[in-house]
């Protein structure tokens, strides 16, 4: 008898072992696409000296490079890695192909200059009123202004999320990634009403977990001393990549490039060895609760089939129960 315990007690603990060691081979995220900004003809916000572009490109690589690190498991895709023109329709289609489990755009920020005006004098004006004999001449005093601008001096960081109202066109994304899995990976049908449904569902999961790594990105900001404008939507205008790419997706402004200081740290190998890391430990540390997650519930499903009836004495089944 005492041997059938303790064999009985390693038979379930091996196939614990097996099912969290299964659990974390299917890792939630497998792949996760790195997207800088801009590039090409379009080089987005202008600094003093540096570009949109350039800055992202440089950041998207440092990130890169590190998520390849800390990950060495999983897939981390750029999708470009020199200054290439490239579309957003196109960057979200890439990520799309790629079968990315997490979208990871990078972009800097900027502000209009404000405006300044004084009154340094008057001058006179001559107009005239009326036709013929009834016309009259008047003069009139007005302002004359001096007009200039200086930088913006906002600054700090804001991590986008796709806006409430692009729901739809997320669920279109999410659908097509059904169609194109579905033989091999048992998603719903989207053409049905009930792969519809869970279209919109699997929306609502993504937007959860993108507001989730959105807020642990700018956590990891301020605890570098970054001002923090927290999460983000842009409602009357969407953000394509946010909204087109069939996976849980964000959009990090890392800084005003309209404000010197920040133009400089943004530039500096200081500050882009911070950002980055900040990014790499935020989406590091989110897979881990993820897969935490994925594997806190295989181990219930286990604890599941662990109390349900066993074997009888004679070696037949227990009588199933009916479903009506």
């Amino acid at each position: 008898m005492k041997k059938k315990i303790i064999a009985a007690s390693f038979f379930l603990f091996s196939f614990f072992i097996s099912l969290v060691c299964f659990s974390q081979s299917q890792s939630r995220i497998k792949t996760i696409i790195v997207d800088a900004g801009h590039g090409g003809v379009d080089q987005g916000a202008k600094g003093s000296y540096s570009t949109e572009a350039q800055i992202t490109l440089q950041l998207a690589l440092k990130v890169g490079a590190l998520l390849e690190k800390e990950l060495p498991e999983t897939k981390i895709i750029q999708t470009r890695t020199s200054d290439i023109t490239q579309p957003v329709r196109e960057k979200a289609a890439f990520a799309n192909e790629n079968k990315g489990d997490l979208f990871i755009c990078i972009h800097v920020n900027a502000a209009p200059a404000i405006r300044h005006s004084q009154v340094t004098g008057y001058r006179t004006r001559t107009y005239y009123t009326g036709k013929g004999s009834k016309r009259k001449k008047h003069t009139k005093k007005e302002p004359v202004y001096k007009r200039w601008t200086t930088p913006n001096p906002r600054y700090g960081t804001g991590t986008y999320v796709w806006a409430a109202d692009r729901d739809t066109h997320k669920a279109d994304a999410v659908s097509e990634r059904f169609e194109s899995e579905g033989e091999l990976t048992g998603v719903p049908d989207p053409s049905t009403p009930e792969g519809a449904i869970a279209s919109r569902l699997w929306v609502q999961k993504y937007f959860k977990n993108s507001v989730r790594l959105a807020s642990m990105i700018e956590s990891e900001f301020e605890q570098n001393g970054r001002k923090s404008d927290g999460v983000l939507q842009r409602n009357e205008k969407g953000i394509w990549v946010l909204q087109a790419t069939n996976m849980p997706a964000v959009l990090i402004e890392t800084g005003f490039i309209t404000n010197k200081d920040e133009e400089d740290y943004l530039n500096s190998e200081k500050g882009q060895n911070e950002m980055s890391a900040a990014i790499v430990k935020a989406i590091v540390n989110f897979k881990n609760v993820q897969d935490n997650l994925r594997n806190a519930a295989g181990v219930s499903n286990a604890e599941a089939v662990k109390e349900q009836p066993s074997l009888s004495s004679s070696g037949s089944k227990t009588p199933e129960v009916q479903r009506p």
